[in-house]
């Protein structure tokens, strides 16, 4: 290949012909791509891989709404195929029973994941449960959650029909033909070697299942995946069952899951299929189980590993306490099944951030591999896909969470974990410590509570502050919360939201991501990545977005100008990195006179937020510098001296008051925390965590990327259009935006209030309007300053300011009203000091 620029149609080789594979291969002959060639080291009719031995349980419902939308276009998908006779579908629906309180709760908390994400689901009593399952144990079911849509799957015949009918439309098929290599020249894939010689390619996606880690190391990409084994096991012959199911493998009962024991159950005519995640987990290397042979069949195949039935030992105790038909039953057969698991139970899609060309679609399961297989079509025909994909982009995760060793730990701790309920604070329990700031130490001496994100530990409050609870205004208390809220939450963020917003408080924002971009074409890579005016004179500092070629936000960011050739640019994290680097990569290349470097400084620096009405109080007394409004004002930065440490100052202000985030190289940190802490005592100056940062920001109108806004949204919907320069030409999304505004919108992102000032929801819940499902709350918190619960919630724009609606938690219903925005000082006049 003499130039890496791709010709019209792109050739594409995928690598695995399974319910990924295949599904892309037909995706992208649906938008008109067929120089298409799919490769797998097994037999094209069992290629013997996750796909040949899923039992093939769909449950749509989710707590990310990606997944589910995945799952629903799957369930779709499906539908619409009919292999050998049989539907590769049977909706059967699914039922999820309850045994114990707290997993009864946790099916409220799904039923609103349901309605959310646009799934339809009820909960039903022990008594519907029986009905609708008459093999159940009635003494042990408390309740369910039912969704008629669910079902099982027929993955092995759907790959056969996918093979079949995009083969006629061009695509090519290589069976029982290894990849060897992935060929390369100039940051870009070139083609794919097999014993056979090499397949040229413009695009390849390794769709390799549990394999995909051997296939990421050919482009020294690690791939954050763990093949483990999982039990599966079929009865004999249940009598109860006789008859139900003329087809072997035919079911007319619910696919069912009894997540308090781990275990989850189907029919295959009349015996019953079991699967178990209690046991221990057991890690695989897929490059030990050697070649796949030529002949493949249901028994024999590299991913079904031999039965260990002492690990199904008390999995088969349980299954014939709550299913008591199988008491007279034996185990007919059973394998320990390898898939994939990732450390945070995602999937991993997305291109390789040093390798133009090279795609990843793997740690997928049959219940997402449709919809997966649509977005990556999308994302390689259109550039983007129509579903936001930050739960699951290859590039999400941090360079510690790639090693070897974090992958193996925490892909093994999610098997565990799969059916536990889960609070969505919950943080890992192990590795920890990996990233820690340099004001730890002093963060420990104040007694912070620590939860975890991107491998850092982040101080959520301080034990210090539990003595100035008792002195807050009666305005300032706390209310009781419901048990599930108050988990990983503390009263001591009353106190510290108090003290920021009438004293002083230092939060620590070091593992809030920076880049260094730099050179002679920073100032053109920025402008044309970035919504707003980023060409400022140096000292500027810009708040802006990044926008895909559809308008939809990639990210929020600031933009600080230090210098002529010099930036800082603090963004959401390692996927931006990759988006940006990407773009300088591509610059340098095409105008090398306006080449541009790109650095992760955010673990050799650290910053300082030093927030509230005595702000200036306390830096005044340690530093020479000007930092009056006259000599920096808001939105502007500057190098400055704090007691001798050098830093540079940001006027910037999560919180909403009057202060700067001050950074400093990480040698420096614990010198520059101590210097504040001690000008801060005859202010009144506390630590403050997370939590009060949270509820203060949503008081503002802050939005949080990832939560607030996502490729979904534009800056409209997303109520940051202010963050559009008006009349700015030629960056990326521009021409998509043409003609929008908030006026026209379909959808916006409103501030609720919560009616009775005390009822907190966590987010995710759906939000009710006229008795009918219309959104759903991203972001939430109590606001200590107004004295209410505060939640922010995509809805219709028809639903406007002072309407009432209700937020569905636990199967209670909250009112709620559309209040303006922002709660909190919205002439800015304490921001501005």
């Amino acid at each position: 290949m003499g130039s890496v620029t791709p010709p019209s149609l792109p050739r594409v080789v995928i690598i695995g012909a399974g319910i990924v594979g295949t599904n892309l291969a037909d995706e992208l002959v649906l938008r008109g791509w067929t120089d298409i060639t799919v490769i797998d080291q097994g037999p094209l009719d069992m290629p013997g891989g996750s796909t040949s031995h899923a039992p093939g349980l769909v449950f749509q419902t989710n707590p990310s709404k990606t997944m589910t939308l995945f799952a629903k276009y799957t369930v779709e998908k499906l539908l619409s195929l009919e292999w050998d006779g049989e539907n590769c579908f049977n909706q059967v629906g699914g039922l999820e029973v309850a045994t114990t309180p707290a997993r009864l709760e946790e099916l409220k908390r799904k039923h609103g994941y349901a309605a959310s994400w646009g799934i339809d689901a009820r909960l039903i009593s022990a008594e519907e449960c029986l009905k609708i399952y008459p093999n159940l144990n009635k003494d042990m079911v408390l309740g369910g959650l039912h969704i008629p849509s669910d079902g099982l799957a027929l993955a092995a015949g759907a790959v056969q029909l996918l093979i079949a009918r995009t083969r006629e439309a061009g695509v090519r098929y290589l069976g029982s033909t290894p990849v060897t290599g992935i060929e390369r020249a100039e940051g870009h894939v070139t083609g794919v070697t097999t014993p056979n010689g090499t397949v040229p390619a413009d695009i390849v996606v390794s769709c390799a299942g549990f394999w995909g880690v051997e296939v990421g190391a050919m482009v020294n990409l690690p791939i954050p995946l763990l093949p483990l084994a999982h039990q599966y096991v079929k009865t004999t012959a249940v009598p109860a069952l006789a008859g139900r199911n003329p087809r072997p493998n035919g079911a007319s009962l619910p696919i069912l899951r009894h997540q308090d024991q781990d275990l989850y159950y189907r029919e295959h005519g009349d015996q019953y299929g079991i699967g178990y995640y209690g046991h221990k987990p057991m890690p695989v290397v897929a490059a030990s189980l050697g070649l796949t042979p030529e002949h493949v069949d249901k028994k024999n195949m590299p991913s079904r590993l031999e039965f260990t039935p002492e690990d199904f030992d008390p999995a088969w105790k349980e299954s014939r306490k709550l299913l008591p038909a199988l008491q007279g039953t034996e185990i007919a057969d059973g394998f320990n099944g390898i898939f994939s698991f990732t450390p945070d139970g995602g999937p991993l899609v997305g291109q390789a951030p040093h390798l133009d060309g090279f795609y990843v679609a793997e740690a997928v399961w049959v219940t997402h591999s449709a919809g997966v297989a649509r977005a990556v079509a999308e994302v390689l025909t259109t550039g983007r896909s129509k579903i936001d994909l930050a739960d699951c982009e290859l590039s999400r995760f941090e360079e510690v969470q790639l090693t070897p060793e974090y992958v193996k730990e925490t892909s093994q701790q999610n098997f565990v974990e799969v059916y536990d309920i889960l609070h969505p604070l919950q943080p890992r329990e192990s590795p920890r410590d990996l990233r820690v700031s340099p004001f730890h130490a002093r963060q420990h001496e104040l007694g912070a509570f620590f939860l975890e994100a991107g491998a850092w530990e982040r101080p959520y409050w301080y034990k210090a502050n539990e003595r100035l609870v008792k002195d807050l205004p009666l305005e300032w208390q706390p209310v009781e919360r419901d048990a599930w809220s108050t988990r990983y939450y503390s009263p001591i963020a009353a106190a510290e939201a108090w003290k920021t917003r009438t004293a002083v408080a230092m939060y620590d924002m070091t593992p809030l991501r920076r880049l260094e971009v730099s050179g002679p074409g920073a100032v053109d890579l920025l402008q044309r990545l970035c919504t707003g005016d980023v060409s400022k004179k140096p000292g500027a500092v810009t708040y802006t977005l990044f926008l895909n070629e559809y308008g939809g936000v990639r990210s929020d960011l600031t933009v600080a100008r230090i210098e002529d050739e010099l930036f800082q640019v603090g963004v959401n994290g390692p996927v931006d990195t990759a988006y940006v680097t990407r773009a300088a990569r591509l610059q340098s290349r095409q105008t090398p006179n306006r080449w541009v470097q790109v650095r992760d400084i955010t673990g050799g620096t650290c910053c300082i937020g030093l927030w509230g009405p005595r702000a200036r109080d306390v830096i005044t007394s340690v530093s020479a510098d000007d930092f009056t409004n006259k000599g920096l004002r808001f939105f502007r930065c500057k190098k400055a001296n704090i007691a001798g440490i050098p830093v540079t100052a940001m006027r910037l202000s999560y919180v909403g008051e009057l202060g700067w985030e001050i950074y400093t190289s990480a040698d420096r940190g614990q010198a520059l925390w101590d210097v504040l802490w001690k000008a801060g005592q005859p202010h009144g100056v506390v630590a403050a965590g997370r939590s009060a940062f949270n509820a203060l920001r949503l008081e503002k109108g802050y939005r949080s990327w990832g939560a607030d806004m996502t490729t979904e949204h534009d800056p409209y919907e997303a109520g940051v259009g202010f963050a559009v320069k008006a009349g700015k030409e030629g960056y990326v999304g521009r021409v998509a935006l043409e003609g929008r505004s908030e006026k026209t919108a379909t959808q916006r992102l409103r501030c609720l209030t919560v009616d009775d000032g005390r009822s907190v929801v966590l987010g995710k819940e759906p939000v009710f309007h006229n008795g009918k499902s219309i959104g759903y709350v991203t972001s939430a918190a109590f606001g200590y300053t107004i004295r209410k619960p505060v939640a922010y919630a995509y809805l219709p724009s028809t639903v406007v300011e002072g309407d009432s609606v209700e937020i569905e938690y636990f199967g209670r219903r909250i009112p709620a009203t559309v209040t303006p925005e922002p709660l909190y000082d919205p002439d800015m006049s304490r921001l501005r000091g």
